[in-house]
């Protein structure tokens, strides 16, 4: 057994807080700034929900299937090296003393948690507006299961993981938070539909204020989020803090100067959305590259995710809601690729003299493989969940608001 670092402890308590800190109030307050006054009760709850439902699916059953290794051994593909057993259900076996690494195992349940709670929450901004609040909470369960645990097993769960044994690069969750989270919400909204006034009637946030507020809370929880996944305050741990930082500086400026070029004026929420581009995509290569590639990143991401929320998301006239997809898809994805470039130590990576087109096919690979499989599983439960119960409102709920139509609130005084 490792002996207990008080320092590593004492590092990723404080980093999962800030994950946490990142979905309540960071992402709800960025969402909801984002849809109309009538819903902005609606994505609050919904965030609010699922940090909880969240944590206790991830307690009963999410853990186990994510990292339980029951099973499992280098260099063997077998069930184990897809999903994990049902050894950790609510926590069996783990005491206050029982260690992970240096930290206690507990600790890292908790922080690991505080990412379930989160890739969820993300989906939310896809199908905002639209969705009933039942078919949410029992789609997000369905999908942290099969999804998210899977997925998250095959990258983080240890020797055998599929895409572990791959030798792929995910520090912080390129693919096991942006690539699923992004690739679920397209298909959700595909799935769902639009909005019934999309796009033949403009549709502004209500309050922007509330959105680069939520911009902040998440840009400073995102220190957790990257430089904790070091599980050690280390080096590596304050690499990934700076990098992290600066990728999210070059996308915010990236994305206001194509705004400044197209449209003549930079805007407060092009600085928020290219700022949140920036950190989905430095996210999977954060422990890995040095400032170098987190300038290259942090400028690609910028650039290109907001052609894929502009130009891309109206040729193909699909209505992610909040650019889900277009952010954190297509962020993550990109980050995931290019860390098996900029990890190399001629770019002042961590991982010293790599085979750069390996790495890159390695990356590709497993980046592909999670979209295929999120896609597909996502559809599935999508229908599932509509066979049990309608997926969205009807036309007079959603023309009310969801605020009065499912919480019978509203969200300010009229």
């Amino acid at each position: 057994m490792d002996a207990l670092s008080a320092g590593d402890t004492a590092w990723i308590l404080t980093s999962t807080a800030l994950v946490l800190f990142m979905t309540i109030p960071g992402l709800s307050l960025f969402y909801a700034g984002l849809v109309r006054t009538k819903n902005v009760l609606s994505v609050l709850a919904q965030c609010l929900a699922l940090t909880g439902l969240m944590s206790i699916v991830w307690l009963v059953l999410g853990y186990s299937l994510a990292f339980d290794a029951t099973g499992m051994e280098a260099g063997r593909v077998g069930r184990a090296a897809f999903v994990g057993g049902f050894g950790r259900l609510f926590l069996s076996g783990v005491t206050s003393e029982t260690m992970s690494g240096s930290i206690p195992e507990v600790l890292f349940f908790a922080f690991q948690m505080t990412f379930a709670v989160i890739t969820p929450a993300l989906i939310v901004g896809a199908f905002a507006e639209r969705m009933r609040f039942s078919a949410m909470l029992l789609f997000s369960t369905l999908w942290l299961l099969f999804v998210y645990a899977p997925i998250c097993h095959m990258t983080w769960g240890g020797d055998g993981g599929f895409f572990a044994d791959m030798g792929v690069y995910d520090f912080a969750g390129g693919i096991v938070v942006h690539i699923t989270a992004g690739v679920a919400a397209l298909v959700a909204c595909v799935v769902i539909g639009k909005r019934s006034d999309y796009p033949h009637t403009p549709i502004f946030p209500h309050n922007l204020t509330m959105t680069v507020t939520g911009t902040g809370m998440l840009w400073v929880g995102w220190f957790g989020f990257n430089g904790g996944s070091a599980l050690a305050a280390n080096g590596q741990a304050a690499m990934a803090i700076t990098v992290t930082h600066l990728s999210a500086s070059v996308a915010a400026l990236t994305w206001i100067g194509f705004e400044w070029v197209r449209h003549g004026k930079p805007s407060a929420l092009g600085l928020a959305t290219g700022a949140i581009a920036g950190l989905a995509a430095i996210t999977p290569a954060s422990g890995f590259v040095g400032p170098i590639g987190a300038f290259a990143i942090g400028l690609l991401s910028g650039g290109l995710c907001f052609l894929a929320s502009t130009s891309v998301k109206r040729r193909l006239g699909y209505d992610d809601s909040l650019d889900v997809f277009g952010v954190h898809g297509v962020g993550g994805f990109l980050g995931t690729v290019l860390v098996g470039v900029f990890a190399a130590g001629r770019f002042g990576g961590g991982e010293g003299d790599i085979a750069i087109g390996a790495q890159v096919g390695v990356q590709l690979f497993a980046a592909v493989a999670a979209v295929i499989y999120t896609a597909g599983l996502t559809y599935v439960l999508l229908k599932v969940t509509g066979a049990i119960v309608p997926l969205r409102v009807d036309a007079t709920e959603e023309s009310q608001g969801l605020d009065l139509a499912l919480h019978d609130e509203t969200g300010y005084r009229l």
